[in-house]
């Protein structure tokens, strides 16, 4: 696996479910090449996992700190892991 790949998971809280989250992240995703996963999570948050080039992972990472244009992100929580060589981009 190359040094450039990167693995961040990142929550987003606010008003993130209902409003194409989910399907908004994994177009932009797969547009710049990311690959891992995103789901609804019981207390109101969308988590994600993104894996790919840094700069793409970081791509990502700012629009799920914003949301597409009927979400409201109050906050978001970015962890750094270790790469898992994950291929595709899901939504769950």
């Amino acid at each position: 696996m190359s040094a450039d790949v990167i693995r961040r998971r990142v929550t987003s809280h606010g008003r993130v479910q209902g409003v194409f989250f989910r399907d908004s992240a994994r177009e932009r995703a797969r547009s710049h090449g990311v690959s891992g996963w995103i789901r609804n999570r019981p207390d109101g948050a969308v988590e994600a996992v993104l894996e790919g080039p840094s700069d793409a992972v970081e791509r990502v990472t700012r629009f799920l700190e914003t949301g597409p244009p009927n979400a409201h992100v109050e906050r978001t929580e970015v962890d750094d892991e270790e790469p898992e060589g994950l291929s595709g981009f899901e939504v769950r």
